[in-house]
């Protein structure tokens, strides 16, 4: 039988180096089978603040979940059982932006705006409930910083959330509710 120039070379080396080509021949074959990671999956999460996610918020709803202050101390923010949580609704079902929810103590509505990546509130609406409850000590404060919102930031992937900062600094944390 005739063997071929590059097989005769093959056969003069020693077993040991034989079986080191071949070890390195299985290695590149397997490296170039390998699957792909994709570059996007290691990246880091996006900006929140990127003007385009703003435009997410139509048809979605939300929990306020925190209230950092400028000054970086958190403010109490009530819970269900407290007479929370509180709630804002971002709607369109009526053919325009429609803004509803749940502000401590009383129900509010009005219409809101999303325009050069910012969350803006026109005239707000509210039932005149009294309470003594942690809720109705913060909804005041949660009505008035819904007409001085100075960036919006939006975060749709896991967990999904909003953050609305202010022209004082404080920042608003909400989670997407699925209510």
């Amino acid at each position: 039988m005739l063997q071929s120039s590059s097989a005769r070379r093959v056969a003069r080396f020693t077993p040991s180096v034989r079986a080191a080509i071949a070890a390195l021949s299985v290695a590149a074959l397997l490296g170039a089978c390998a699957i792909p990671k994709h570059p996007d999956s290691a990246a880091a999460a996006p900006d929140p603040y990127n003007p385009a996610a703003v435009q997410l918020l139509d048809d979605t709803s939300w929990v306020l979940s925190a209230w950092k202050q400028a000054d970086g101390t958190a403010r109490a923010v009530p819970s269900a059982d407290q007479g929370g949580p509180i709630t804002l609704t971002l709607s369109t079902s009526k053919g325009q932006r429609y803004a509803s929810g749940f502000s401590g103590c009383n129900r509010f509505m009005g219409t809101y705006a999303l325009k050069d990546g910012k969350l803006s509130f026109g005239p707000l609406a509210g039932t005149r409930m009294a309470c003594m409850s942690p809720g109705g000590n913060i909804e005041g404060a949660f009505l008035d910083a819904l007409t001085r919102i100075e960036r919006t930031g939006v975060q749709m992937r896991e967990p999904q959330q909003m953050q609305v900062t202010l022209d004082n600094g404080d920042t608003l944390t909400f989670d997407r509710s699925t209510k």
